[in-house]
Order: C-alpha cells, then structure tokens, then sequence
C-alpha cells in the first residue's frame, strides 16, 4: 500500500510547492509599491528623483509664511488674478468685459433656487396644463387664419355737428381697450404669474403704528415675503394725512415657491374652514386675466403660522387682506378657470 501510494505523495508535495512559489512572487510584486523608497524600483528612475528627496526639516516648516511672503513682493498680483468680480454696470454688448449670464454664481443678480418643488406646481404641470389644453384649445386646420377681429371702439352718433370728424370713444366703463384672445396652444397655456397680498389701513393717521406693525408681521408669517410698507403721497387736511409720513398699506408680492404654497394653504387650509363660504365673486376679474378676493380678519387667524402663534397676536389688531391673482391668461373666462381646476371655488354670474 505505501508502495501504490508514493507517487501521489510526490505529485501533491510538487504542487505544493509550485504554489508557495507563486504565492511568493505575487506578495513580492505586492509590497514593490511601498518598498519604492528603499529600493531602485527600476532603471528609470534617475537617481535624484523625488521619491528620493527627503522631508523638509520641522524649521523649515515653520518658517513658511505666506502672507508675509505676498506682502513682501515689491508688485502686488491684480485683485481680478484668482477671483473673477463681473462688472458692475452694463456698458453696452461691444464692451470687452461681459457680465456672466443671470444662471452662474458669478452674476450679481443671480438667485439661488428652486430649492423644492410644491405639490400644487407639479400637478399644474403633469395634470393642469394638459387638461387645460385640451378644454381651450381651438384648432384652425394647416393654411386658415382666425376670423378678422371687429370693431373695438365705439364710433359717434353724429347727434351733434360736433361729432363730426372726431376719433373713436373707448369702450364703455373703461378708458382702455381690454387685451386680445389669442388662441390657445401648448405654448401660451395659461398659469399663474404672481400673486398680490395687501392691506390697507383704515384711518391710518387716527391709529398708532401698532396696527401697521403688526399687519407687517402677519403678512410676513402667512407668504414668507417681507411686506412692503407705503405712504401717502398727497397732503389731505380733512384725514389728518402727510405726505410720505403717514403709513398707509403694507404689500407682499409672491413669485415662485412662496405664489405655489401660498394658494395652496388658501385653497386647502383657509376656505374650507370659513363658515358658508359660498366662493369667489365670479365678476371680481379686471377683464385681462386677474382675479381679487378678500380674507376677513377670522380668515386670516386660519392660516397655520397664525394659529399657532395666536396668542402674539392681539385679536383686534389682525389685518384682512386682499388678493390679487395675475395670470398670463388675457381673460377673466381663461383665468377662472385656471383658478378652478386648482380648487377656487366661484359663485355668481360671471362676467367676461
């Protein structure tokens, strides 16, 4: 038996020992990189090499300074070497030095953000703006034009000889004319441009500032945008007012993020909660695509960064306010709704 078996002996002992070789070569080529220091790695290195060199002495070290070495240099580098500061005015497209685009960090009138999306933003524009297109749109077939527009002015009667050669009137209740109707394509769907939260104080000059105070602050907490304060511009005896002295209204004007949650929490926090709220006046548009509504005081007191914080303010003193929706639709019909579908109720005749 010990016999048969030798030859197997043999071969597994052989294939031992080839391994261990192999283990051997493979560790050696392992550690060649942290060795490099110690020994010639190859003929390619010159024998001054930087892996060579030695660390610089503790003293050397600490006797860098580089300030005071930049200090020392008898011509200072430009400001402009490591830093690029666009210019401060626009001088025309010809000029050499062009301000970067509004879009870089760089730019002076650039704004970071968006830093969230609102819920009521993203479903306008996976949801709203489709449907909307599909309920506006009018489609003219490849090579038709719209049908011609028709008079807009109101001509004279010719009741007086006065009349004669005179200019059209301007239509009734109005002394404009109120925009056109263009049709409705996936370009110029209509959406919402910004929104308008004002108070006006009611015999200002009679109240201590108090009022305006804390209508600031109320204004503030309900759109997160500081309000604008404004002042008389005209001296009226009769109401005790002077001009650029007696505050009149304060103003918040929301764009962006701030416009989204603002008519969000309108929509699904305030009017659900106001008791036989029957909506929005359907005749409250101005004819070009925006609409107002007012909060009442009880209103106001429902938004959450008012209720929570009630107490701070004293119940007398919270302000009503009116909003403005302005939408890049050029008529009331187009723009309420818009405002529907985002969940305004409206009540009434509606008046286009």
């Amino acid at each position: 038996m010990a016999v048969r078996s030798t030859p197997a002996r043999l071969s597994l002992a052989t294939s031992r020992a080839q391994f261990t070789c192999l283990r051997c070569q493979w560790s050696a080529r392992r550690r060649a990189s942290t060795t490099a220091s110690e020994v010639d790695v190859s003929e390619d290195v010159v024998p001054n090499s930087s892996l060579l060199t030695p660390e610089p002495s503790q003293e050397i070290i600490q006797s860098w300074d580089p300030v005071q070495r930049s200090r020392n240099r008898r011509k200072q580098l430009p400001p402009s070497r490591y830093k690029f500061r666009p210019p401060r005015y626009y001088r025309g497209p010809l000029h050499p030095h062009q301000p970067p685009p509004v879009s870089s960090p760089n730019s002076r009138e650039f704004i970071p953000g968006p830093f969230s999306l609102p819920r009521l933003q993203q479903t306008y524009s996976s949801t709203l703006a489709p449907d909307l297109l599909s309920l506006l749109y009018t489609h003219h077939p490849p090579g038709t034009l719209p049908g011609p527009v028709g008079q807009r002015l109101r001509s004279w009667d010719d009741s007086s000889p006065y009349h004669k050669n005179r200019g059209l009137r301007p239509p009734k209740g109005r002394p404009t004319l109120p925009l056109l109707r263009r049709p409705i394509t996936f370009r110029n769907v209509p959406r919402l441009e910004k929104i308008v939260v004002h108070h006006v104080i009611r015999d200002a000059s009679k109240r201590d500032s108090s009022y305006l105070h804390v209508a600031g602050m109320v204004l503030q907490a309900i759109t997160n945008v500081r309000a604008t304060v404004f002042k008389a511009r005209h001296h009226i005896l009769n109401f005790a007012m002077q001009k650029d002295k007696t505050a009149m209204a304060v103003k918040a004007e929301l764009r962006g993020e701030d416009m989204y949650y603002f008519l969000s929490k309108v929509v699904d926090v305030v009017m659900p909660r106001i008791k036989e709220y029957k909506g929005v006046s359907g005749s409250s548009g101005d004819g070009s695509g925006n609409l107002a509504f007012g909060l009442q005081p009880s209103a106001v007191g429902m938004f959450p960064e008012v209720e929570i914080n009630y107490d701070a303010y004293p119940p007398k003193m919270i302000p009503s306010v009116d909003v403005i929706v302005c939408t890049t639709a050029t008529n009331d019909r187009d723009a309420r709704v818009l405002l529907s579908s985002m969940g305004i109720p409206f009540h009434g005749k509606h008046a286009n």
